[in-house]
């Protein structure tokens, strides 16, 4: 059977990690990619690509092509190709603003095929160094519902990667990304910049616990990524800025006026809201059931959970250490696709003397 062709155009964090996810799985792709010589060469050294595009219009002749360069960049490439490729091509990019991509492509002539693409995933560090070949795995893939009805090819390719699709209009994907992602990172930069310079006599960092820390996490992220994104968004992002500001202004009047029963109300209805996204802080499609596990700080004992429910045919769909002390142990949460699994997952641990906790 011949193997399918595939080129990725940036092997970044996102291009890289479709790259190592696709190579691993059991299915057999050609894959070629398009970046700095360097990257090209460390890719193809760990057997990440099969060979190197010299630029970028040597894609067109690929099944599937994925534009993972930054977003302006992205569009520029997505411009060269579209009159190269053939009526079997499938376009597909990563951008976190869809719209854009959708109008260029209106004005383009070409027998391709574009989907918009938007993976819901990330780490704070970017790069091919970074890349992980799980990052996809649990989380939320946007595609642009406009060319649903040729999607089923690509559909099949991201299943691969471990991802659970949604899709959505262009329009209704940059209104709700402004308000989940593009925002979160504007206050994140903001409340860091917020704190007092070195010159105060404390280091306020010093004393930054969890909330703070996991609050601001994505405050390391490249600007040079985000400034096409907020650019091209900017219309959503403005609208989003001045309903955050309203709600800080209700907040600051009703401490200045001590409204705790006002005040109260906006704590009880987050909270409500916040309870409402399913326990998989990779996405809230298709929720996962979590159990957690206290697993003590000894060599081969989380090899011997995790061999444990293999043995039973329990499948893992995620799992992630939340708190640990050395010489003690650790918490994992421990993630399945059914409240049956975990269930059954649970009372099997148990009997083995693990002890799970609420």
């Amino acid at each position: 059977m011949t193997s399918k062709k595939i080129s990725i155009i940036g092997l970044g964090l996102i291009g890289g990690s479709i790259a190592k996810s696709l190579k691993n799985s059991s299915a057999h792709f050609f894959i070629n990619a398009f970046d700095k010589r360097e990257v090209l060469n460390s890719a193809k050294h760990q057997n990440i690509i099969d060979d190197e595009l010299l630029k970028i219009e040597d894609a067109a002749n690929s099944d599937y092509i994925f534009l993972c360069l930054p977003t302006d960049l992205s569009i520029k490439a997505l411009t060269l190709l579209a009159p190269l490729v053939n009526k079997k091509t499938i376009i597909s990019d990563v951008a976190g603003v869809k719209n854009i991509f959708e109008q260029k492509w209106k004005k383009l002539k070409s027998c391709g095929i574009y989907i918009g693409g938007h993976p819901m995933t990330g780490k704070e560090n970017g790069g091919f160094e970074n890349s992980d070949p799980l990052l996809f795995e649990n989380s939320i893939y946007i595609l642009s519902d406009t060319f649903k009805n040729d999607a089923a090819p690509l559909v099949e390719i991201i299943k691969i990667l471990g991802a659970r699709i949604k899709f959505l209009n262009p329009h209704a994907h940059d209104k709700i990304v402004a308000k989940v992602s593009h925002i979160p990172q504007l206050l994140a930069v903001n409340l860091v910049n917020s704190l007092p310079g070195q010159n105060e006599k404390m280091n306020y960092l010093d004393f930054a616990a969890g909330g703070f820390r996991d609050m601001t996490r994505i405050a390391s992220s490249n600007f040079n990524i985000w400034q096409p994104v907020i650019e091209l968004n900017k219309k959503n992002i403005i609208k989003s800025i001045k309903d955050i500001q309203k709600k800080l202004s209700d907040i600051e009047k009703c401490i200045e006026k001590e409204n705790w029963k006002k005040l109260n109300r906006s704590f009880e209805t987050a909270r409500v809201k916040r309870d409402e996204i399913p326990r998989n802080n990779k996405g809230f499609i298709n929720p996962l059931f979590d159990i957690y596990v206290f697993v003590n700080d000894k060599p081969g004992v989380l090899s011997r959970l995790t061999t444990l429910l293999f043995t039973s045919g329990i499948n893992i769909k995620d799992i992630e250490l939340l708190k640990i002390r050395e010489g003690t142990g650790g918490t994992f949460r421990i993630s399945f696709d059914s409240e049956s699994t975990a269930k059954k997952a649970k009372q099997l641990i148990e009997k083995f003397g693990f002890v799970v906790k609420k």
